[in-house]
């Protein structure tokens, strides 16, 4: 009876091990290698079926059209204007001003934008503000 719950139990073991050592192989990109000679830039769904792509090639920016059925080269874009600046560290940026207008961002009005908690303690601070 003992060695029959502990060969269910290995077994068990095994079965786990094995399927969380698949769902960390799973997580890895399958785009390959950073840094190659081909990566997706931006992907936007138009429908369904269908996609637009910004494809860097070596040193081309490729407008995309990917459907279901085929991939059609809508035009080209300069990669110099795509490029990205850098963020800049949080240690370096210094304090949030609430009042500081920001470029739109896609948390903006949720309560995970940094913005929105800014103006609330702002906020709060100037409500509990001794008088």
């Amino acid at each position: 009876m003992l060695e029959m719950v502990l060969r269910i139990g290995f077994s068990l073991l095994v079965v786990l091990a094995l399927l969380w050592l698949l769902g960390r192989v799973a997580r890895r990109p399958l785009s390959g290698r950073a840094g190659g000679a081909l990566s997706i830039l931006a992907r936007q769904q138009v429908s369904r079926g269908a996609t637009v792509a910004l494809v860097r090639v070596v040193d081309r920016a490729l407008i995309l059209g990917v459907t279901d059925g085929q991939v059609t080269l809508l035009g080209e874009a300069e990669l110099g204007a795509l490029e990205v600046p850098a963020p800049v560290p949080a240690a370096q940026r210094g304090p949030v001003d609430p009042t500081t207008p920001v470029a739109p961002g896609r948390l903006d009005g949720s309560l995970l934008s940094p913005q929105t908690w800014a103006h609330t303690v702002e906020f709060l601070r100037s409500r509990t503000a001794r008088r």
